[in-house]
């Protein structure tokens, strides 16, 4: 009888150890798999949908904001953490490093959303506007990333920098913003290079209009300073740049879905691109493929080393072959 307890027991504990055996690597793998990443700028617009977006893909999200109120709001989302995160305070972003690394779940992302825009001419533009700008829109991302790089380097992670259609092409009252979003440009080629080196792939989405609360924000900025168009020497289009504050104006943009799904693919997919086109009006695609080929010709123009037609054509289809590699990264 004894013998017979004894095999029970033995078969008892095999069963045990068998299915504990089973179940472990698979509890495991659910504590691993939820990937955390971090989205600046994410109380509103664009960076709330993204927030939003990658939150209900099961992802855990830690999203940076400025003010009480949007974090508890943030905060009272499945999967997302609001915290403390002013991209200009050297202060917040080393106290959010503490909190992602005491979450546990260490960081596969960052998402340099957070952003500004001041619309004004060139010549005649306030020097701490300027600076304001480029503050926020390129030492923003810089300090953010290069407190967070050990951990994105260590997951060998993915960096989504937002950009602009304006980072390509600009124009009137556009310059500041522009100036600011060619330095992200600028900023993505580089950091792709050398994070490639240590497996981190980086990319920049470039978002076309969309509703957004950085002309809010840009408003209320220069009602503050009460800017009289009256006092320009360019007048006319001084009160043009003015209307755009106007209370009554619709908000005619559609909602940033698009550019959510870019960094989607962006940090999730196998093979990311180098650069996300997120528009969702086909004119402002053209608007920028005819910039980058008037750029195209205007080098091409008149020089020593320039291309014939013929020649051009050939380079564009070798560009165009499926195992053509357009970033330094990907080589």
């Amino acid at each position: 009888m004894s013998h017979k307890i004894t095999l029970c027991i033995l078969i008892a504990a095999t069963w045990l150890l068998t299915l504990s055996m089973t179940a472990s690597p698979a509890a495991a793998d659910e504590a691993v798999a939820q990937k955390a990443v971090l989205v600046t700028g994410a109380s509103s617009g664009i960076g709330r949908n993204i927030a939003e977006r990658l939150a209900a893909e099961g992802y855990f999200v830690y999203a940076g904001a400025r003010k009480p109120d949007d974090i508890k709001m943030l905060s009272s989302i499945d999967n997302i953490q609001g915290v403390r995160l002013d991209v200009t305070i050297q202060t917040d972003i080393d106290a959010a490093v503490q909190t992602v690394k005491a979450g546990g779940l260490g960081l596969y992302g960052i998402v340099n959303n957070a952003g500004v825009v001041v619309m004004d001419i060139m010549a005649e533009m306030d020097e701490s506007d300027l600076e304001f700008v480029f503050d926020v829109n390129v030492y923003g991302p810089y300090r953010v990333t290069k407190a967070f790089a050990p951990m994105i380097i260590e997951s060998q992670g993915r960096i989504s920098n937002i950009s602009s259609l304006a980072g390509i092409a600009s124009g009137p009252a556009y310059g500041a913003y522009s100036m600011s979003k060619h330095a992200v440009e600028a900023f993505t080629d580089s950091l792709a290079s050398e994070m490639s080196s240590v497996g981190v792939r980086v990319s920049a989405i470039k978002p076309g209009a969309y509703n957004s609360s950085a002309s809010t924000s840009y408003c209320k900025r220069r009602k503050a300073q009460d800017k009289n168009p009256g006092d320009s020497l360019f007048e006319e289009l001084s009160m043009d740049i003015a209307s755009i504050c106007d209370d009554n104006a619709p908000n005619q943009y559609p909602e940033p879905d698009r550019v959510a799904d870019a960094v989607l693919d962006a940090l999730f997919s196998e093979n990311p691109k180098a650069d996300y086109l997120a528009v969702s009006d086909p004119r402002q695609s053209e608007f920028v493929i005819r910039n980058i080929l008037q750029d195209l010709v205007e080098f091409n123009r008149d020089y020593e080393y320039s291309y014939s037609r013929e020649k051009l054509i050939e380079m564009l289809d070798e560009t165009l072959a499926p195992t053509a590699k357009v970033r330094s990264w990907q080589n």
